[in-house]
């Protein structure tokens, strides 16, 4: 476990509220006709994290760092940067909403308080521990119960015996039925993270600072991503294909008040004290990490002194947890506001990949490590898909 690292950290940020409503709302009223998306957003999380890890490793900087670093241009460094924190700042607020929703959701089914005055208290306590830097006393208890309730998942998977034949079909012939595109491209969203990608720079750089082999440990840092988003995407497989089993083609309805029943087969009637617990600790620990992610995402953006940039880091953090904690409270539906963080994530996606791809392609920064052909064509194909669904919805509702 010494040698593994960051990788783990972004798949655990990913196996959050988003990607356990999003994967269930999409097997629940698509059964597996959106497996290839899914597969399509897990190829595209080990794709872009390792360009942002081998970033990290080569040049010991964040993603942030690197932009303001190289661009000679003051004014086209300052718009770069000023786009790239817009879309981190947008996309975070909105997926912390998504998440503190998404932890009030869960424990709002076993202890029957309002959920708005649930949300304030989770988006309090998330702004404690940020700010008196304890989040990580409840921290491992939290990636327990978050591991635990991924474990159960993948059981009730095998368990149910899913249709292989449909799944075999999605991934072989691609379908987008109809009323589907948004959940297609929430399931991007939630898997492709933005802020991870300045989050696995930054954690790469410090994982492997001493690292006297920058081969060595491009080599690990590799295994680490894709071992770890790999058992992510295995994780959302296994939602999706838990609720496809549940309700699609059945007489159940998927909704808030439901969606632990997808887990019966393994737990019965346990199972909806379970899917709380497990649910509320996924938002909370992800609520702590994207106001951190974005923190560092924009303290690394300016030149301050150490004391400055403790003051910047806990403003923004605290800023992304108050603006989340507004919208969850504000009696929007739990299951759609977590969705459509999402789908915002997904909408916000080409600008940061963009950058990324840029920044890798700039032999001063990295040298012999630069992107290379294969590399290229699957960050390209990567923008590509994502900007031509969003053109395409955008086209729909025009």
């Amino acid at each position: 476990m010494k040698k593994f690292g960051p990788g783990l950290l972004v798949a655990a940020a990913f196996i959050g509220p988003g990607t356990i409503a999003t994967a269930s709302q999409a097997g629940a009223n698509f059964g597996f006709a959106l497996l290839w998306a899914l597969a399509f957003s897990v190829f595209a999380t080990c794709v872009l994290q390792e360009m942002a890890a081998r970033l990290g490793v080569v040049t010991g900087r964040g993603l942030t760092e690197a932009l303001r670093s190289h661009i000679q241009s003051k004014w086209l460094s300052r718009a770069a940067i000023a786009l790239v924190l817009g879309a981190i700042g947008f996309g975070n607020a909105a997926y912390e909403a998504g998440n503190i929703a998404g932890a009030s959701l869960g424990i709002s089914t076993v202890i029957f308080i309002d959920q708005d005055v649930l949300a304030l208290a989770i988006g309090l306590l998330a702004a404690v521990l940020l700010w008196i830097n304890k989040y990580r006393l409840l921290e491992g208890v939290l990636i327990a119960l978050v591991g635990l309730m991924s474990l159960v998942f993948l059981l009730t998977f095998l368990l149910i015996s899913p249709d292989w034949s449909a799944m075999v079909g999605s991934l072989l012939q691609p379908t987008l039925p109809e009323g589907s595109l948004l959940v297609a491209i929430a399931l991007i969203g939630t898997t492709v993270v933005p802020y991870n990608l300045f989050l696995h720079a930054s954690s790469s750089a410090k994982q492997w600072a001493d690292a006297a082999d920058k081969r060595e440990a491009l080599s690990l840092s590799r295994w680490d991503t894709g071992l770890s988003i790999s058992l992510g995407g295995l994780i959302s497989i296994a939602i999706m294909g838990t609720a496809a089993t549940a309700f699609f083609s059945t007489d159940l309805v998927y909704s808030a008040i439901t969606m632990a029943d997808q887990l019966e087969p393994l737990l019965g009637a346990s199972a909806k004290l379970f899917f709380a617990l497990g649910l509320f600790a996924a938002g909370l620990t992800s609520a702590i990490a994207a106001p951190m992610a974005a923190a560092f995402a924009v303290s690394g953006a300016f030149s301050l002194s150490t004391q400055g940039q403790v003051r910047l880091y806990r403003a923004v953090a605290l800023t992304i947890v108050a603006v989340g904690t507004l919208f969850s409270a504000l009696g929007t539906k739990p299951l759609v506001a977590i969705v459509f963080a999402q789908v915002f994530n997904g909408f916000l996606l080409p600008v940061v990949a963009i950058f990324l791809l840029y920044i890798m392609n700039q032999k001063r920064i990295l040298g012999a490590y630069v992107n290379g052909i294969l590399a290229n064509l699957c960050g390209l194909l990567v923008v590509l898909t994502v900007i031509g669904l969003g053109a395409w919805k955008i086209f729909g509702v025009l």
